[in-house]
This record gives structure tokens, C-alpha cells and sequence, in this order.
């Protein structure tokens, strides 16, 4: 197999959603469907609904591996007034008299194949039997390709040919902003930021021919599970039931030294100097596991301004293995100052001695 069998560069996420943005707000484009490309829990689903939320518009989700062919041709009955048998089209589709929205063909090739005949005539001739798309509508179709592990049935070229192609791929700087965004627990940003090969091991799944793997969708359950309260025994049952037993024996074995290398509530109460420099983690794990969770736990002015302190004492680690302390205080900043400004604590920030100390030590840089 080619190592690029679909001939298109991967894009992030965030990259497809700004083109999917750019392409709805154009006539124009907007009436060529578009094809996303991807392993489970990259996304997809999640970047059309969030296109139609930035507009304000309708969203039509079709999930075509729950329907039957007939669900999208309609019903059929005898018109006696024109001696001839018609289609009923289904109600879920759009009506006439909604202007403009997006449909969403999602599990398209993994959909029967009578069923995407209904669907390629929607994508190529935005109609279906009597029924015909209004002219405001996108179209925007989702699915796995052969070398993504799911069961998919092969596209044609005659129908590739008719949209456009985004092969859409997981980058961990955009899965770290969207967990940052969602609240995900500060362990598995951590973890991650660490591992980031970790995020999706889909080819090392398909080469061991398992059935648990990791996937972004993943963590984001593994999230839950760690902010769910549960007891270690049952959180073990859980994590290895959803990445699969290697990659959750690895995973427990680093939250340990994240929940072992930094106190962080402590680090909050003790005051600046060398005491706090004694409780710095000295580990490259234990460093992100700070950095996280003290994003997590700068809530309020007093805390955010404690917490720049803390990075501002970064240098003062003398671990036995070198660390990227400037990388990490950089991270850090950037992280706390998203925080800041996203909960009305940017006076907190800009009042900070820390932060100026920052500042000034990037100008000289």
C-alpha cells in the first residue's frame, strides 16, 4: 500500500473547521460537497456541528449505518389523480422553505451500498428522486478509509471526483487547546502533552490486531473517569477498557509520578523562595503534571497569582536530568494567560511581578 494512499497532506482538525467555515460562507463552494477522511474519535462529527453552531443554521445529521435505503428515497403511493406512482420524501430531509443549513452524510463509506446510491444523489445531484436540495444547503460527508481499521466499502473516482478532500488527522497542540476548552482532567493534558504518540495508536492497533486501542475520543472518556470520583480499582477497570491494557498500564504508571512529583495545592500555600523550590517537581512528567494542574486549580486572582510565581521559580529545579524549563515556563505563560483572559483574570496577570519578569526576560531574549 502506498504510504499515502488518498494523495491529499493530513490536516488538523482546527484547519478543516476554518475551510469548512470559509466554504459555507461562499454560494459558490458551498454547493460542492465536501469528504472528511479520518480514524474514529478525530473529530469529524464534532467539526460539522460546530460549523453549522458558528452560523447559526440548521444541522441535519444523518447517521447512514442506523437508516435503510428507503429512509432517504422516500415512500412511494399511487397518485390516481395523475395515474402515476410518486415519492413521498422523508421528513428529515431539508424543506423548501428552509433557506440554508448543512446535511450531514456521517458513516458514508461504511454505509450498505443500495443506501449510498441514495446518498451519491444527493452529493452529485443534490436531489433524490422528486426531492431536490435547496440551493443554501451544504453538503458534507464523513467516513474511513480501508487503512483507518473500519469496516468501509471503497469509493469510486467517478464520485470522488465530485468533492472536495480533507484527509483529517489528530495534531496534539489542537487536541490540547480543545481539552483545555473542555475542562478535560490537567492528568491526561499532562500525559499527553508527554506522550503525545499516545493520543492515537490506530496503526499499532491494526499491526497487533487489537480490538482496544486509544483514540481522542478516548481520553476524553479516560477524562471522565479520572474527574468521576471513582475508586483506583474501578478507574484500572475502566482506562484499561478503553485504551486497552498496554497503553493503560503505561498510563498508570505515569500518573503516579504526576500525582507524585508536585503537590500543587501545596505549592499554592507555601510561600515563594526556597521552600517552594523543595517541592518542585524534578522529573520531565512531574514538570507538565505542575504546569496542568496549575491550570486547573488558578481560579481566582490570589491562586493565578501564586501560580505565575510558582513558574517563576522554575529554574530553581536541580533535578539530575535536565529539563526544558524555559520551553515549559513559555507553555505555561501562554496556558495561564488563555485562562486568564477567557475568565476575567487578565488584571491578575498584568499586575504580576512574575509576568513582568517574563516579559522583560523574552524582550532581552
Amino acid at each position: 500500500m502506498s504510504a499515502n494512499p488518498m494523495n491529499i497532506p493530513p490536516v488538523s482538525v482546527a484547519a478543516a473547521k476554518a475551510a469548512l467555515i470559509e466554504q459555507f460562507a461562499d454560494p459558490v463552494l458551498r454547493r460542492r460537497a465536501t469528504m472528511l477522511w479520518g480514524s474514529r474519535g478525530v473529530g469529524k462529527s464534532s467539526v460539522v456541528r460546530q460549523v453549522a453552531a458558528h452560523y447559526g443554521v440548521p444541522l441535519v445529521d444523518l447517521r447512514l449505518t442506523t437508516i435503510e435505503p428507503v429512509d432517504i428515497r422516500g415512500a412511494i403511493y399511487a397518485d390516481e389523480v395523475q395515474g402515476k406512482t410518486v415519492w413521498f420524501p422523508p421528513e428529515f430531509l431539508p424543506a423548501a422553505d428552509a433557506p440554508d443549513g448543512i446535511l450531514f452524510l456521517d458513516e458514508l463509506t461504511a454505509a450498505d451500498q443500495r443506501l449510498q446510491i441514495s446518498a451519491y444523489s444527493l452529493i452529485l445531484d443534490r436531489r433524490v428522486g422528486n426531492y431536490r436540495l435547496p440551493d443554501g444547503w451544504q453538503v458534507i460527508a464523513a467516513g474511513n478509509a480501508s487503512f483507518h481499521g473500519a469496516v468501509c466499502h471503497d469509493m469510486g473516482t467517478a464520485l470522488a471526483d465530485r468533492m472536495f478532500h480533507f484527509n483529517v488527522q489528530t495534531v496534539i497542540d489542537a487536541f490540547l487547546s480543545h481539552a483545555l476548552a473542555m475542562g478535560f482532567a490537567s492528568e491526561v493534558m499532562a500525559y499527553l502533552k508527554v506522550r503525545p504518540d499516545k493520543l492515537d495508536d490506530t496503526q499499532a492497533q491494526l499491526a497487533n490486531d487489537y480490538l482496544i486501542g486509544a483514540s481522542p475520543r478516548g481520553w476524553e472518556d479516560i477524562s471522565n473517569v479520572l474527574k468521576s470520583g471513582v475508586s483506583e480499582a474501578a478507574q484500572r477497570l475502566f482506562v484499561q477498557g478503553r485504551i486497552g491494557a498496554a497503553n493503560a498500564a503505561e498510563f498508570f504508571g505515569v500518573l503516579r509520578e504526576l500525582r507524585a512529583g508536585a503537590d500543587v495545592m501545596r505549592l499554592l500555600d507555601t510561600p515563594r523562595g526556597p521552600a517552594t523550590a523543595a517541592l518542585l517537581p524534578q522529573t520531565l512528567d512531574g514538570l507538565y503534571g505542575l504546569i496542568y494542574g496549575l491550570l486547573a486549580a488558578c481560579t481566582d486572582a490570589p491562586r493565578m497569582t501564586r501560580g505565575l510565581d510558582i513558574i517563576d521559580q522554575l529554574p530553581d529545579i536541580r533535578g539530575s536530568v535536565p529539563l526544558p524549563i524555559r520551553e515549559a515556563q513559555t507553555l505555561a505563560m501562554e496556558l495561564l494567560m488563555q485562562k486568564a483572559l477567557e475568565g476575567d483574570l487578565a488584571a491578575a496577570i498584568l499586575d504580576s511581578p512574575a509576568y513582568r519578569r517574563y516579559v522583560e526576560q523574552r524582550r532581552d531574549a
